[in-house]
C-alpha cells in the first residue's frame, strides 16, 4: 500500500500509510491533518511521512508553522513520533502516559491525551472518548485493544485506532473476520479487565458512544482503510459489532459477574 494523503471535506485530511507485519502483509497505518477552528492544525497520531505528502502539508500549513500540536491518540503507536517531532518542532507534543514513558527523551506536554484537559482544550473542535471496562494499556503488550477515539464535530470524522476496525484487503487478510465491516479489535477478550462489571462497563460505553456520535459521517480507522458512512449508519454499526463480541462479553460475566 503506498501513502495516500486524501482530503475528506471540512479541515479533515487523512494520511493513509505503511505497517508490514513480517516484512511482508502491509496492515497499513495512519494519521490525520485537522484544521481547526482558529485557522491551525493539529495532527492525529504519528506517522513517518513520504516526501510528497510531506511537501503538500507544508503547503497547507505555512511550513509547519500553524501546526499547533501532534496529538498521539494509541498508547502503542510511538514508531513514527520522534520523526513527527523533528519534522514540525515547534507543535506541542501530546501522548499518553504510555509515550511518557516509553520516549522519555521527548519534550511532552504535561497534558496528556487520556486527560479531560486535553478534552477541555480542544472541546470547539473534538469530542474524545476512551473506553470503559478495558485498561487504556494493558500489562500485555501484545494487547493494543485500547485508544483515545476522536470525533471531529465539522467534517463528522471518528479518528480511531484499534478500539474500531475495519479493513480492505485482498488474500489472505480477507479472510480475517473484521475486513469490509466495522468490529471490535480482535484482542477484547485479553482486554477487558478481569472484574465484576467490565463486561457491562465496555457494552455501555460503546452504546453511548453510538448515540453520541450518531452524526459520524466516516471512520479513519487503523490500520487501512476510511469508512464512508450512510445517514445515521453509526449506531446500528455499533449495535451490529456488539452483537458479534455478544459471547466475549457473556463470558467474561460468567466468569467475573
Amino acid at each position: 500500500m503506498s501513502s495516500a494523503f486524501i482530503d475528506l471535506g471540512n479541515g479533515f485530511w487523512s494520511v493513509r500509510g505503511s505497517f508490514r507485519i513480517g516484512g511482508f502483509f502491509d496492515m497499513g497505518t495512519q494519521c490525520s491533518l485537522v484544521r481547526l477552528a482558529n485557522g491551525n492544525f493539529v495532527f492525529l497520531d504519528s506517522y513517518t511521512l513520504p516526501d510528497a505528502v510531506h511537501s503538500d502539508i507544508l503547503k497547507l500549513t505555512d511550513g509547519g508553522a500553524t501546526v499547533e500540536a501532534v496529538l498521539n491518540l494509541h498508547p502503542f503507536h510511538t514508531l513514527h513520533c520522534e520523526w513527527m517531532h523533528e519534522a514540525f518542532p515547534n507543535a506541542q507534543l501530546h501522548g499518553t502516559a504510555r509515550h511518557h514513558e516509553h520516549l522519555p527523551h521527548l519534550p511532552w506536554s504535561d497534558t496528556r491525551c487520556e486527560q479531560d484537559e486535553l478534552a477541555k482544550q480542544y472541546s470547539d473542535d473534538f469530542s474524545f472518548s476512551v473506553p470503559s471496562g478495558v485498561p487504556l494499556v494493558c500489562s500485555d503488550d501484545s494487547v493494543h485493544f485500547s485508544s483515545v477515539l476522536a470525533f471531529h464535530r465539522a467534517s463528522g470524522t471518528i479518528h480511531v485506532d484499534d478500539t474500531f476496525v475495519y479493513l480492505r484487503k485482498g488474500f489472505p487478510l480477507s479472510l480475517m473476520p473484521f475486513t469490509g465491516r466495522l468490529g471490535f479489535h480482535p484482542t477484547l477478550a485479553k482486554a477487558l479487565e478481569p472484574r465484576a462489571g467490565a463486561a457491562d462497563a465496555f457494552r455501555d460505553w460503546a452504546f453511548d458512544i453510538g448515540t453520541q456520535w450518531a452524526g459520524a459521517k466516516r471512520i479513519a480507522a487503523a490500520h487501512n482503510a476510511v469508512l464512508e458512512l450512510e445517514r445515521d449508519a453509526f449506531p446500528e454499526l455499533v449495535g451490529e459489532a456488539l452483537g458479534r463480541i455478544r459471547p466475549t462479553l457473556d463470558a467474561h460475566r460468567e466468569k467475573y459477574g
